[in-house]
């Protein structure tokens, strides 16, 4: 008897709908799947003769075949186990066909039936959706993340026997067997307090100053000074300036975490990524890859913050796969079975010691030779160091200083300004693709960021002294135009334009003469 099954794959954070034929003939008894499937995948046949056997059901005597189309794409996981039982005991006649129809499965199958959560369920439920299907199966641990998707009754599932019981010849579904479809717990868009807030930070008003304007136009941030000067506090502030996801945004994002199995508790997220890899992390994953590919840093930081504390201790090739990201904001892994797109629109903020010590140009302090200077600051190229919008340096600060300084500004009052700025910027691109003043290009640059002859004959002057490079001279347009933004006005006046060098340049003494 043959059969099918709908099910869904995913390759990166993209997923299709997978069909699972299954047929049970005459001839040699054996069970083969098939459908260019990864070892764990294709292990799904034991585990679902066992899960069977275990439940009471004995195979047929039969060749029973399970392929899952289309076959010529490639397949990993182990979501496959649970629509690969439910084919097979439709095909043995112990379940109805008719009522398994349009239904999407999803699950890993324990050797007793226990059905387990996996990974990848968002991007699979949400392609469902798009194609028409209205209700889906998965396990109970999956079903708060795929419950979100509009338009999709979730069903979430324990066991295997549920599965059975629901869809006998003689039941009226799940819901009459206690099934109840899943609510939504959390909606995408709900703004979550952040523990951490800008109040708590007292003087430092320059560095706090280009967090907002960084946080404004989604621009990239180093941060350059001397340790215990709030280099770390600061940076690990910025996602409470940050406006909360978007829905489009929160789905992206938690698909990306759904793929790498990393949504507590099935639960998506709603506030920005803050990702903070240790500095011993290595290139594969800090952009993805490996030998199952899967997200690296950078995109579990997409839409949110990537922070590299003590950038200076990272490797130097480590720093330089970044390169590629920061420019094109997605990360593209090729295998032998296709290529695997993961996006990476991330704001990088990097924190590093001026010396091995910390403390130059402190001379009461710093004893560091200035080839050891030379040799801890080449860590990071000039390519790499050219992709930071912002260069900032945060001076030392005393404790007298701090306790008089009182408390800082908080971070609600920082994110209204902020969200005032991106609101204009949305204005300003709307239909162009373009989200932030960023990611303008040649053309977006020359269209609203027209500077008069005083502005323009300035910046010319200014990167004549400073000797900046072409690449410098947008991106300094840039951080004037999110300045401009800021400050609510329309035209970049020469002001704009000062602090957007200052703090393009204020950290490149260090760099002087290497």
């Amino acid at each position: 008897m043959f059969s099918t099954v709908l099910t869904g794959a995913f390759c990166g954070i993209d997923s299709y709908l997978v069909q699972v034929e299954v047929d049970v003939a005459s001839g040699l008894p054996c069970m083969e799947m098939i459908g260019s499937l990864s070892k764990e995948a294709g292990e799904a046949k034991e585990r679902v003769r066992v899960a069977l056997k275990n439940m009471g059901f004995s195979l047929p005597p039969s060749h029973i075949t399970i392929n899952f189309s289309p076959a010529d794409r490639h397949k990993s996981g182990t979501l496959f186990d649970l629509p690969a039982a439910v084919g097979l005991l439709i095909s043995m006649g112990k379940i109805s066909g008719t009522k398994a129809e349009g239904i999407l499965f999803a699950g890993e199958l324990g050797l007793n039936g226990e059905v387990k959560a996996v990974k990848g369920i968002l991007p699979i439920v949400q392609r469902a959706a798009a194609s028409g299907v209205k209700v889906c199966v998965v396990p109970q641990g999956n079903e708060e993340e795929a419950a979100v998707i509009d338009g999709m009754c979730v069903y979430g599932v324990s066991h295997l026997s549920q599965v059975t019981d629901a869809l006998a010849p003689d039941s009226q579904g799940f819901e009459a067997c206690g099934i109840l479809p899943a609510g939504k717990s959390r909606n995408p868009g709900d703004i979550q307090e952040i523990a951490v807030d800008f109040v708590d930070i007292s003087g430092q008003e320059s560095v706090k100053r280009a967090a907002e304007i960084a946080a404004a136009g989604f621009h990239h941030l180093m941060l350059v000074g001397p340790p215990g000067s709030g280099k770390t506090m600061i940076a690990k502030r910025i996602p409470s300036i940050l406006p909360p996801l978007t829905y489009d945004e929160s789905i992206e994002v938690s698909s990306v975490y759904s793929v790498s199995g990393r949504l507590k508790d099935g639960k998506i997220l709603t506030n920005r990524p803050f990702v903070a890899p240790h500095h011993t992390v290595t290139g594969c994953a800090l952009v993805g890859g490996g030998r199952v590919p899967a997200p690296g840093a950078v995109s579990l930081a997409h839409r949110g913050v990537l922070f590299l504390d003590e950038m200076t201790e990272f490797s130097r090739y480590v720093l330089d796969v970044l390169r590629q990201p920061l420019e094109e904001r997605k990360v593209l892994i090729t295998r032998a079975y296709g290529n695997i797109e993961y996006p990476a629109d991330f704001m990088l903020v990097a924190a590093l010691n001026p010396c091995p010590c910390g403390y130059y140009p402190d001379e009461n302090k710093c004893h560091c030779s200035a080839s050891e200077i030379r040799r801890y600051l080449s860590r990071i190229s000039g390519p790499v160091r050219d992709r930071m919008d912002l260069c900032v340096e945060v001076p030392g600060i005393k404790v007298k200083d701090m306790v008089a300084s009182g408390q800082g500004e908080r971070s609600a009052d920082i994110r209204e300004r902020v969200m005032r700025a991106r609101a204009r910027q949305e204005q300003r691109f709307g239909g162009t693709g373009v989200r932030f003043n960023s990611e303008m290009g040649k053309a977006e640059l020359k269209a609203y960021c027209p500077l008069g002859e005083t502005q323009q004959k300035h910046l010319l002057q200014l990167f004549e002294r400073l000797g900046m490079s072409a690449r410098a001279y947008d991106k300094v347009l840039r951080t004037a135009r999110t300045i401009a933004d800021l400050a609510d006005e329309e035209e970049i006046s020469v002001k704009h334009i000062n602090e957007a060098v200052y703090y393009r340049t204020s950290a490149d003494k260090y760099w002087e003469g290497m």
